[in-house]
């Protein structure tokens, strides 16, 4: 528990701008209501909140990639991280310290996302839990994305490439249309990504599929949340010891 310290730093200075965070969590649920709001004047399944809510849920997510990110980045080129590169803290704690003061907000990106999503009728059923639940995972999975750019790129770099990866989600996660429909080269790069899986996953789950029926692709977003953590931690421990 050697990292709780610098998690409680850490958390100070995320939630030191409000604004940012209130960016983070309003501007996915205000495009949801935007495009909710055309779905039931021109119906288009995309835009149903079905399958609205758990895409624009997972747009969100990009945020915490650029967030987390630009933290690790710039305290990994100021005085405060050569310091504690000093202790008996090993890249684990370091990436575990820059991840935890992340998930309240992934946690209330959420809230608000399926908030807005049961306005618009969302379909209630047991099935939302372990919807909920991949949803969670692949938040976990954006931050440990925005670890790995944190470890690797500078603080002035991190913001363009996190920005990136928020339009990678948009585009091949099909957060914005259906990808199986589009096809090529779309559906490919969607497709060799965790953002899709839990995208269909999440939306087959409010449509009364069974957690049996899509155990494939839980694994797939586990999998990808799993390798982007142990890449974060390499790329981390690689650039630390340079």
């Amino acid at each position: 528990m050697k990292f709780l310290s610098l998690t409680s730093r850490n958390i100070k200075e995320v939630y030191r701008d409000p604004v940012s965070i209130i960016l983070g969590v309003a501007m996915p649920a205000i495009l949801l209501v935007l495009f909710a709001s055309i779905g039931k004047n021109a119906p288009v399944e995309v835009f149903t909140a079905n399958s609205l809510t758990p895409a624009v849920a997972v747009f969100s997510f990009g945020f915490l990639t650029l967030f987390s990110s630009m933290l690790l980045a710039k305290d990994r080129e100021s005085a405060f991280l050569s310091r504690l590169l000093t202790t008996p803290l090993k890249p684990t704690d370091f990436i575990l310290a820059y991840t935890l003061p992340f998930l309240p907000i992934a946690l209330l990106q959420i809230v608000v996302c399926f908030t807005a999503g049961i306005i618009y009728g969302v379909t209630l059923n047991l099935s939302i839990l372990p919807a909920l639940t991949i949803l969670f995972t692949i938040s976990i999975a954006c931050i440990g994305i925005g670890m790995i750019i944190g470890s690797l790129f500078s603080e002035k770099q991190a913001p363009g490439l996190a920005s990136a990866v928020i339009i990678i989600i948009s585009i091949f996660g099909g957060v914005w249309m259906n990808l199986k429909m589009a096809g090529g080269i779309f559906a490919a790069i969607g497709y060799a990504l965790p953002f899709a899986y839990a995208i269909d996953t999440t939306r087959a789950l409010l449509n009364g599929y069974d957690l049996g029926s899509i155990v494939i692709t839980l694994y797939w977003v586990l999998g990808y949340t799993l390798i982007f953590f142990i890449l974060g931690i390499l790329c981390f421990r690689w650039r630390t010891k340079r």
